[in-house]
């Protein structure tokens, strides 16, 4: 009894900022989804619900203290429930084989993609010889030849190789499947043909007029602010990223602006922060209206639906409607006399991103970005109970920026490390010298441009845009070229990461002195995380490539192909190269395009193309074949080809020290699930 009433005593202690654990809870509900090896069937999420309205009803009649036990628990269920509802929504055909042939669709998105080519996602999509419920609704195609004249809405045709989703490049990988899986995407692939228009854009439907006003603004925009800053300008403005070159793209991530790119939290909040300004001075102009109306309250809904227009503008993709909830949650409690910038509005704005789109949990954008906000709040709470009027006037200004740009940093870069495998030394000096200037140049200016473009003056504030973007990009590329600008890490397992979390929440959420509890266990996951090891042998999907970890880095058997998973493997390992580099290290016997590997007492041979396939005699003495071409001959060791790997997906062997080889499969890791199956032909 007596421990019930420690117990029951801390747990009223938390009564009051209780909120903040209902989206942890939808997020550990959310997570164990994720997890899962099958697929839930509906009647288990039937009783599932059954179990939450029953321990709702429970929570009614226990101690008050004891009730949000019961409903944590409902909680955790519920995001289980949001996320096969969310996955049952979104479920699509998917290619199940490679395929060469016409493509026709209705364009519906542009981009551009790691390799700097025009990619074009499409609808509608028509492929030959694949009937209709089994051929995608959506698929993306990289444009490698010459690119016709497109306009959003198009039907266009072209000829070109389209193959399903990847699975992770290595078990517990990112699965780009899944991702692709909520996007709609059911094939991506590419093409060396002229891509040609078959009919003008009609009946686009409201999706469709809105990415071609999208379109047309991004040239606008390009055509009114040349170069780099340019393609920045359009980037910023609708979402643009088709006209930014690799290099810039490469000097933001390096110098951890990469944030000033996307359309987040920060330029929404710097918007609609700018509009309710602009409007609530201009309020304060008229006498009688700032005497007798609430002028704040006029300001929040002006800025409310400037924000939705930008959120349309923007392509309504999840980031910027991420953002949008957050600053809508703010305006909302303006208007109701609330304290706008709480741990409540950040927690309310959080339960309404995983209601709406669960998979986000598991991006980098939705963890960046809410444990910035959440880091924050916190500080600046205690910051502003601080007494400070010993500072000069000028100061304070100063160091609010330093500071949060500093707070923000650090709360970001666990999980920037654990998804980019990378840390900027210097991101702090880039984002003191770059974000006031994007906050008090850049995006007002573009409201200048936005309400000059009637009458023809949009220059005015394009050309100060303009100025404001060539600083930033000054800075990124000065920043980026400091030596030991940027630090590499290994990534860890999902489950350090989930671990890491939690114990955050918990340090920040929890009342009393047992919250240091989730700093010690912050702290143990960290340790963890650099405690790990990384896979001693990797086996790509195709076959096409193996790597063993040597002592100078993972050794490649190829300098060529496969060059997406081989530069995955080098940036999870922590020590990223080129491929040419890591091929010329040590640990494997090359005769030609035939590769020995031995490891942790086997061997293992890895043969690229039907030439050097040829040459291998049964196994050549090797326990494991690999190769990257389909091979039926009767063999006495393990074979790895094409058709074995289809099954297995990746492949990581780890050897302990009595010589005993531990196999690890991507479909091991993955499971069976919706985005893991695909449609025959």
């Amino acid at each position: 009894m007596r421990a019930l009433g420690i117990i029951e005593n801390v747990l009223l202690a938390q009564r009051g900022h209780l909120i903040g654990w209902a989206p942890v809870g939808l997020g550990c509900g959310i997570a164990l989804y994720f997890s899962l090896q099958t697929e839930p069937a509906w009647p288990i999420i039937a009783a599932m619900m059954l179990c939450i309205a029953l321990m709702w009803a429970a929570s009614r009649l226990l101690p008050a203290a004891f009730a949000p036990i019961l409903l944590l628990f409902a909680l955790i269920l519920s995001g289980v429930a949001v996320a096969k509802w969310q996955t049952a929504s979104v479920n699509a055909p998917i290619l199940g084989f490679r395929y060469y042939g016409p493509i026709e669709g209705r364009v519906i998105a542009a981009d551009r993609s790691a390799s700097d080519a025009t990619r074009l996602t499409l609808d509608h999509v028509v492929l030959a010889r694949m009937s209709p419920h089994r051929t995608p609704d959506r698929v993306r195609i990289s444009l490698h030849g010459n690119i016709a004249n497109w306009q959003p809405g198009d039907t266009v045709v072209t000829t070109g190789h389209l193959s399903p989703p990847n699975g992770p490049a290595e078990p517990k990988g990112f699965d780009f499947r899944r991702h692709a899986y909520f996007q709609g995407i059911g094939a991506v692939g590419y093409t060396r043909n002229p891509v040609l228009r078959i009919t003008a854009a009609h009946d686009v439907g409201w999706r469709g007029r809105l990415f071609a006003v999208r379109h047309w603004l991004s040239q606008y925009v390009t055509d009114e602010i040349s170069g780099d800053s340019g393609a920045f300008a359009a980037a910023i403005i609708t979402g643009d990223r088709a006209s930014m070159p690799q290099t810039v793209l490469q000097n933001l991530r390096n110098t951890n602006l990469a944030h000033l790119l996307a359309i987040s939290g920060l330029h929404m909040g710097l918007l609609t922060g700018f509009v309710f300004a602009a409007v609530r001075m201009a309020l304060a102009l008229i006498p009688r209206v700032a005497l007798y109306h609430p002028t704040k309250k006029y300001a929040a809904v002006v800025a409310l639906i400037v924000g939705a227009g930008y959120l349309g503008l923007s392509g309504g993709n999840v980031a910027t409607e991420r953002a949008y909830i957050m600053v809508a949650v703010m305006f909302i409690a303006i208007i109701l006399d609330r304290q706008a910038l709480t741990l409540r509005a950040v927690a309310i704005a959080a339960t309404l991103v995983l209601v709406l789109h669960p998979e986000a949990l598991l991006g980098p954008g939705f963890q960046m970005s809410f444990s910035a906000t959440t880091a924050l709040v916190v500080v600046f709470r205690w910051f502003g109970k601080q007494d400070l009027r010993g500072l000069p006037k000028w100061s304070k200004p100063v160091l609010s920026v330093v500071l949060s740009s500093f707070i923000a940093g650090v709360a970001t870069a666990p999980f920037a490390a654990a998804h980019f495998n990378q840390m900027a030394h210097y991101g702090l000096i880039a984002n003191v010298l770059s974000v006031p200037i994007m906050g008090a140049i850049v995006m007002p200016a573009a409201v200048v441009a936005a309400c000059l473009a009637p009458f023809g003056l949009a220059w005015v504030g394009f050309w100060v845009m303009d100025w404001g973007l060539r600083w930033i990009l000054f800075v990124a590329s000065e920043v980026a070229a400091i030596d030991g600008g940027v630090g590499y890490i290994a990534a860890p397992d999902t489950w350090v990461l989930g671990v890491m979390t939690l114990g955050l929440l918990t340090w920040v959420l929890w009342q009393g002195r047992t919250r240091h509890f989730g700093g010690i266990i912050t702290i143990a996951a960290l340790i963890t995380w650099q405690l790990q090891s990384r896979p001693a042998l990797l086996i790509s999907a195709s076959g096409g490539l193996v790597g063993i970890m040597s002592p100078e880095g993972r050794s490649l058997t190829r300098a060529k192909g496969d060059a997406f998973t081989a530069g995955i493997w080098l940036e999870n390992d922590g020590r990223p190269s080129s491929q040419e580099q890591a091929a010329a290290r040590s640990g494997i016997a090359r005769d030609g395009n035939v590769h020995r590997i031995n490891f942790g007492g086997i061997t293992l041979v890895h043969a690229a193309g039907k030439r050097a396939l040829a040459q291998i005699a049964d196994c050549n003495g090797a326990d494991i074949l690999v190769t990257n071409v389909s091979d039926d001959t009767a063999r006495s060791c393990t074979v790895y080809d094409p058709i074995r790997l289809r099954e297995t997906g990746s492949i990581a062997l780890e050897a302990d020290e009595s010589g005993n080889v531990t196999r690890t499969t991507a479909t091991d890791t993955t499971g069976i699930r919706p985005w893991t199956t695909s449609s025959k032909r």
